[in-house]
């Protein structure tokens, strides 16, 4: 999609007037509209009741509504994540063809990546990406999240998603990467654009953000790579370059991309479940006290929390071959649409869904995805959420804010408040 053509469509998005004027055009599936923003689940509810595939005119394809067909889509042989040869990505890759940062990462990133090439790349990865690295960093983890709070907290009063939300994830991967403290706060900017990779109708500027962001994190990661191969740190960077397989290394490009990648996916969605939970903290007293009560139930509630309110609410798949599901037939080269949010409060896999329930012990939500390509940093991500809503009820269990936050994401692909004003009390 060309920068004047995305910036037009992003302006567009970003005018409430207007979508109100389109409504009759996009029909009842209006994923785009402000009310939908508000309250995305009354919008599901009523669509997985009445049809299991529901179709959608904003963006031209078929999106599953419950448990067992997003599950099973998921997982299926028929359907992939290589969405390089489908018309709109293949015209994202042409209208790019000049910028060799972003088009490397649009096809390198696990993201896009299928089959054997994508198992060779999560195998090696994963020898470097272990339980073991990431529990190793709870300790410095809970530090930064002290350190933002004492840095936040003047007057008596944060913006939780500005202040806390969104800086302790870039923090935490920075961390991980073993990125030197003095450069950190380029990547606050630099995350804030790779943004709308992951979806692109959340940007202003078309697609030169994310040009910018991609070619600025090549030129960054090239020399510190290097370095590491000279000297190894205790870091992820020199664990991926130790790290193989049969013989096999991750290329320069392949750490590149993924480096790019854990800070575009890592840092949204994570920013992203930190304000829902404390919203939903808000919403719920009966809930937030039993937390207070019980921090030990942390683990548990931020599972909830991702099932309760999906950071991420839907994704879609390119069909490889064709393939039947709910009862329609979808021929090779199409796209399918998997609702997330939806199926993460369907009734028939959840016991009173829209209960939040934050001891709720069977839990197989899909906020983290399913099957090949489950999220690589699902842990990293647990534990982060973890740390900061344990810092944040510790430091001031009377917080005090709206139920409903001044704003939401602009965003049909990944929820969270954009603000979130909050009155800490006493500590």
């Amino acid at each position: 999609m060309s920068f004047d053509v995305l910036q037009m469509i992003q302006k567009l998005v970003a005018n409430d007037r207007t979508l109100q004027l389109l409504s009759p055009l996009i029909g009842p599936v209006n994923l785009v509209s402000p009310q939908y923003r508000r309250d995305p689940h009354a919008t599901w509810r009523s669509l997985r009741e009445e049809n299991r595939l529901v179709f959608s005119r904003t963006f031209q394809n078929w999106l599953l509504t419950r448990y067992d067909d997003v599950q099973t889509a998921l997982q299926s042989p028929y359907l992939s994540s290589d969405r390089k040869k489908v018309p709109a990505v293949r015209i994202a890759l042409w209208f790019n063809r000049n910028e060799p940062a972003l088009l490397d990462f649009l096809q390198r990133t696990l993201l896009m990546n299928e089959g054997e090439q994508h198992r060779r790349l999560r195998k090696i990865v994963s020898k470097a990406f272990t339980p073991r690295r990431v529990n190793q960093l709870r300790p410095r983890l809970e530090e930064l999240a002290e350190d933002l709070l004492d840095q936040a907290c003047h007057g008596g009063e944060i913006e939780l998603v500005g202040d806390f939300a969104y800086p302790f994830p870039v923090a935490a991967i920075a961390e991980l990467l073993g990125i030197p403290i003095s450069d950190r706060e380029k990547f606050f900017q630099w995350t804030g654009d790779l943004v709308q990779i992951l979806d692109p109708l959340q940007g202003t500027e078309g697609a030169e953000s994310m040009r910018r962001a991609t070619r600025d994190l090549y030129a960054y990661f090239r020399p510190l790579l290097a370095e590491r191969r000279e000297s190894p740190q205790e870091d992820l960077m020199s664990a991926m370059i130790a790290a193989e397989d049969a013989g096999e290394t991750l290329t320069e490009g392949d750490m590149i991309a993924l480096c790019v990648l854990l800070l575009a996916a890592g840092h949204e969605t994570t920013a992203n479940l930190i304000g829902v939970s404390v919203l939903n903290l808000l919403r719920h007293p009966g809930e937030r006290r039993r937390l207070q009560d019980d921090l030990g139930l942390l683990p548990t509630a931020v599972n909830e929390f991702l099932r309760f309110e999906s950071p991420v609410q839907m994704t879609d798949r390119a069909v490889v071959e064709d393939f039947e599901i709910a009862g329609r037939r979808f021929r090779r080269g199409k796209v399918l649409g998997v609702s997330i949010v939806s199926a993460n409060r369907d009734p028939a896999q959840f016991e009173n869904p829209d209960v939040l329930d934050l001891g709720r012990e069977h839990n197989p939500h899909l906020a983290l995805g399913h099957g090949a390509h489950f999220c690589l940093g699902a842990q990293l991500a647990r534990l982060e959420g973890e740390i900061a809503l344990g810092a944040l009820l510790r430091r001031f269990p009377n917080f005090r804010g709206p139920t409903d936050p001044p704003a939401w994401r602009r965003s049909t692909i990944l929820r969270g408040p954009s603000q979130l004003p909050i009155s800490l009390g006493a500590s």
